[in-house]
């Protein structure tokens, strides 16, 4: 599964913008990894400037619950994330893909924020037919609070508690997981032991970001280690060429997230 950050396809200081080159070229790295390996993969994108402009105004993640969100924000943020999905598998056909939509808002149901119910069978069908899903961060029905927002990674971890997912690819606009309370460097890897100890440099977004920003990245993926064992890069898709040096396999193009240091 790879993920095309909201940060990397769009702008997120200003709203409503998408980066067309960026969308273009992450489309074209994406075919030309396929075309060679033939891999078998579901892309996935954040929201960028896109949904989390209205779920910030909104309050959508808060629900109908607790004086939170009214359905008209709902309506806007399932809107917005369609219409840059649109623009993402477009980009993807373009390239040469046979992409496909697949819209959470329609199929996913989670409880207090968490996706208790997904039917993957149609998606599964579609891997089997050589087709390319393309998932995205979603405003979801929820029967805990009326409705909740999921995230790329929520979605990238209920798949791989239901489908046999080996790698993980996020694709954000810094060279990794970046350590902002000391050198500023990168970690090359990190496991479930080392979270405590780098618990200061895991800032939320700069910008807005209603899904947590790269905490949560970090604490999904080290979750998706540990009870899956599935391993994770966190790389700079803003740089050309190392998405689809992770796609091919190379190793060292961002930060691992894996269940030890082997």
């Amino acid at each position: 599964m790879v993920k095309l950050g909201g940060s990397v396809i769009t702008d997120k200081t200003r709203p409503f913008t998408e980066r067309k080159d960026a969308i273009k070229r992450l489309a074209g790295e994406i075919h030309s990894a396929r075309r060679e390996l033939g891999l078998r993969l579901i892309v996935g994108h954040g929201g960028g400037s896109y949904p989390h402009t209205p779920a910030a105004k909104f309050r959508v993640k808060e629900g109908r619950v607790a004086g939170g969100s009214s359905p008209h924000g709902v309506a806007l943020v399932q809107d917005a994330a369609a219409r840059l999905n649109r623009l993402v598998v477009a980009a993807l056909i373009k390239a040469g893909e046979d992409a496909v939509s697949v819209q959470p808002s329609a199929s996913v149901l989670a409880d207090a924020s968490r996706i208790v119910s997904w039917d993957t069978g149609a998606l599964e069908a579609m891997l089997d037919a050589g087709l390319l899903p393309v998932v995205h961060g979603d405003v979801v029905m929820d029967t805990a609070q009326g409705w909740s927002i999921a995230s790329t990674e929520d979605l990238f971890l209920y798949l791989a508690a239901h489908l046999p997912v080996e790698r993980v690819v996020i694709g954000s606009d810094v060279d990794g997981v970046l350590d902002r309370a000391g050198s500023g460097a990168k970690f090359d890897v990190i496991t479930p032991r080392d979270l405590k100890r780098i618990s200061a440099s895991l800032q939320g977004a700069g910008t807005v970001d209603v899904t947590g920003g790269m905490r949560s990245k970090v604490e999904s993926l080290l979750k998706l280690a540990e009870e899956r064992g599935v391993e994770s890069v966190i790389l700079n898709a803003a740089k050309p060429g190392l998405l689809e040096s992770a796609l091919r396999g190379e190793t060292g193009v961002g930060t691992e997230i894996r269940i030890s240091n082997r």
